[in-house]
């Protein structure tokens, strides 16, 4: 039998964009219940894939500023000048390549929101230009001595350690105490699990109309199997997995765990489980090097699926220098090439 899946009808539009009515969900929610109508820029902290940007458009929408825009930046997207442009704007010829004035996003979001994604890595020369337009709430377009005013709600989003950026030298101390005047940490995925049937179910419908298709229905066995996973991709591997399977399940009306191809996860085992080992050595024996090297870049390719590809993030998380994760993965790669007898190709 298919697992039960129902809509809940929210009296508040904004609740929408939140699935999940599980306790993590509900005080998360309580949470945006109560900032939302306020203008207090709200720093937005969790795991790659965890739902930063709908947690921000759910605080706009909850405000009264919903019916105005909420303008997005990624400020891992653009190099360091052209990311000041993207967010300043410019006048023509401030720089080459800048045929025409353009207003940046502040003033594109001018008495709307702007949210500002993955704030951790933003350079520190704009980091600087950024914290005075929030205390002084004016800003100069790049090569004008005009003063452009604004009334903008700032949000801001990171997956990084951003206090362990401050010691490092990397991100500014008045800056983070600027942005972190609401701190608002996205609970994990494996933290959830009760919202797993409800995300499942919204996935599902939300990808099988995207492709015109029948909404397929989800088999009880399915869910039991994404309850007992731990999701290091958070609520992104969870809906992407389901895209996965809805692709390579054909014309079958339902879900089974069989669509599904999950891979091993060793980052969330429990503290006493390190006690066991995690491969069992045969009777015949095993290559050790390329046993611990195919664990090795699991782990690192786990680190990098976290980070979104970003190699010093994912260093960063795993205690290494960018320089040894790169050295490491070149050496995996490498070995995993050498032949289909390695326990790094299986």
């Amino acid at each position: 039998m298919p697992a039960p899946q129902t809509v809940v009808a929210f009296a508040e539009p904004w609740r929408r964009s939140l699935v999940g009515r599980g306790p993590a969900m509900e005080r998360l929610a309580e949470k945006i219940r109560l900032i939302g109508p306020k203008r207090a820029t709200v720093l937005i902290t969790g795991e790659t894939g965890t739902g930063k940007e709908a947690a921000a458009r759910a605080i706009h929408a909850a405000g009264p500023r919903a019916h105005l825009p909420m303008v997005a930046v990624n400020c891992t997207a653009l190099p360091e000048p052209l990311l000041e442009a993207e967010l300043f704007g410019h006048v023509r010829g401030a720089f080459t390549g800048a045929v025409q004035s353009r207003a940046g996003r502040f003033e594109q979001a001018n008495h709307g929101t702007l949210f500002l994604d993955e704030i951790g890595d933003m350079p520190m020369d704009t980091q600087a230009k950024l914290l005075r337009v929030l205390q002084e709430r004016e800003f100069q377009r790049i090569g004008s001595s005009e003063t452009i005013h604004i009334d903008v709600r700032v949000l801001a989003a990171t997956n990084a350690d951003l206090p362990r950026r401050i010691a490092a030298g990397r991100f500014r101390e008045d800056l983070y105490y600027r942005l972190n005047v609401v701190p608002l940490p996205l609970p994990p995925l494996r933290e959830r699990l009760d919202d797993i049937p409800a995300l499942a179910a919204h996935f599902t419908e939300k990808i099988c109309l995207q492709e015109g298709i029948p909404v397929r229905r989800i088999a009880s066995e399915t869910i039991e199997m994404l309850r007992g996973y731990s999701w290091p991709g958070n609520v992104r591997q969870l809906e992407n997995a389901i895209e996965h399977a809805i692709a390579l399940g054909g014309d079958r009306m339902a879900l089974f765990p069989s669509d599904f191809h999950l891979p091993l996860d060793f980052s969330h085992r429990a503290a006493h489980d390190w006690d066991s080992p995690c491969v069992a050595v045969p009777d015949e024996g095993l290559d050790f090097e390329a046993t611990i090297g195919r664990i090795e870049l699991h782990i690192i390719e786990q680190a990098l699926r976290r980070t979104g590809g970003n190699k010093s993030q994912a260093a960063d998380i795993l205690r290494l220098k960018r320089t040894t994760l790169t050295a490491k993965l070149r050496s995996l790669y490498k070995l995993a090439r050498d032949g289909p007898q390695s326990p790094l190709t299986a």
